[in-house]
């Protein structure tokens, strides 16, 4: 069963922020290395603790033949963790489709120096409980496994408590990102792992872009068992990354201290929910979620344009208008400052 190093291990259960990366394309949608490596840049040297790689945010289309880019991509991001980032810096890859297919994903983001394999079970809509378990226990047995719960609007599917309780039981299982966008169903995760009896083995993650800063400051408790979220794998957090830090290290502090909620701190988690509507296209059911990120992106510099692999995928009507509004409304949630600062020598070769 493969295994974590003890220091790679040791930061995941600490907490890190872990950014959803985006794909840098130039105007003929083809890959702008250049962009792309600089954007791994900026999350290293923002304090990203690290980062995912092939995920939905680096877009599922990366995986067509047409592209062809899942490997490239993987490859380009590893070459720059491996020159920039700690030994303890947390790489994590996107494995998806069917069996045979996220077990050529598995083996090849092992091979190229991936730590963990991030699971969407999209591809598997009708597949019941068991033959779901019987293909995550396939990839624990080539790469360690950090579940995902994607929510159905982005292409994810219902995974009832059922499946939960059984999938924490796998050995190669290390943590769960936790992204319905739904309390409910983020509850069900959370029992699951809670019955299980591996909760100190298991490092839980937030994936809901709508609810970061509360599932941070929370404690769950299910009789005996107290869980927390440790740190978060977003694509909320591919832009206005160095802030993201700032805000997990003081709900790491508020919950080590034993203290108070202070209000201050339920203020910017709405104003952070905010920022994601906009950023996400809550509006029109999240169909510029990535474009939107690219924007913001785009506006430090970071990025040329909003381009993404299918033509048909860009800002929706009135996205900009709310980047501009949040934008506006909350300027200490940026890091545009130290993006200015820095951007020409992340984007130098």
């Amino acid at each position: 069963m493969p295994t974590l190093s003890r220091e790679v291990e040791s930061s995941l259960k600490a907490g890190k922020v872990i950014p959803a990366h985006p794909l840098a394309l130039d105007a003929s949608r083809q890959l702008d290395e250049r962009r792309q490596r600089a954007l791994s840049r900026y999350y290293i040297d923002a304090g990203a603790g690290g980062l995912a790689v092939g995920v939905h945010t680096t877009q599922f289309e990366i995986r067509e033949p047409d592209h062809a880019l899942y490997e490239p991509v993987l490859r380009l991001a590893q070459d720059v963790m491996s020159r920039n980032a700690s030994s303890d810096f947390i790489k994590v890859a996107g494995i998806s489709g069917n069996t045979e297919q996220a077990t050529r994903e598995a083996t090849l983001a092992r091979d190229i120096g991936y730590d963990i394999g991030l699971v969407s079970l999209a591809a598997l809509k009708d597949a019941d409980d068991d033959a779901l378990i019987a293909h995550c226990r396939a990839l624990a047995d080539v790469i360690p496994v950090m579940g995902f719960y994607l929510q159905p609007a982005v292409g994810g599917r219902i995974l009832p408590y059922s499946f939960w309780r059984q999938f924490v039981e796998i050995e190669g299982v290390v943590a769960i990102k936790m992204a319905p966008f739904n309390r409910y169903q983020t509850l069900d995760v959370l029992r699951g792992v809670a019955a299980s009896g591996r909760a100190d083995q298991i490092s839980l993650y937030t994936g809901n872009d709508d609810n970061i800063i509360v599932d941070l400051l929370s404690r769950f408790r299910f009789g005996e068992v107290e869980l927390e979220i440790v740190g978060g794998l977003l694509g909320h957090w591919s832009a206005w990354t160095q802030p993201a830090v700032r805000q997990l290290e003081q709900c790491q502090a508020i919950k080590a201290a034993g203290a108070d909620i202070p209000e201050a701190q339920l203020t910017l988690a709405a104003e952070v929910t905010d920022s994601n509507a906009a950023f996400f296209d809550v509006a029109n059911a999240f169909a510029g979620c990535i474009a939107g990120m690219h924007e913001v992106l785009r506006r430090q510099g970071l990025l040329e344009g909003t381009w993404c692999l299918n033509p048909e995928e860009g800002l929706s009507p009135g996205q900009k208008e709310e980047i501009d509004r949040v934008y506006a409304a909350y300027p200490h949630l940026n890091d545009d400052a130290f993006v200015g600062e820095n951007v020409e020598r992340w984007l130098a070769d």
